[in-house]
């Protein structure tokens, strides 16, 4: 393997390492909008906290009107 080669795969793991890095940073912040979002869905409307999450969803649906 010449040095060229050496360097263009570690340039090519550098860049697969920085992917890898902006997917976690990515994930983490839908996972905190996600909590975020639930628990002022809980704050406003307590009764969700006993739903399943389908009957939530049926809910939902019901109260918020539709967008096409």
């Amino acid at each position: 393997m010449t040095d060229t080669e050496k360097k263009l795969l570690q340039a090519q793991h550098r860049l697969e390492e920085a992917q890898a890095r902006d997917r976690v940073k990515e994930r983490k912040a839908r996972t905190r909008r996600l909590i975020q979002e639930g628990a002022i869905l809980e704050k406003v409307l307590p009764e969700v906290r006993t739903m399943e999450p389908s009957a939530l969803e049926d809910y939902l649906m019901q109260k918020l009107p539709q967008h096409d």
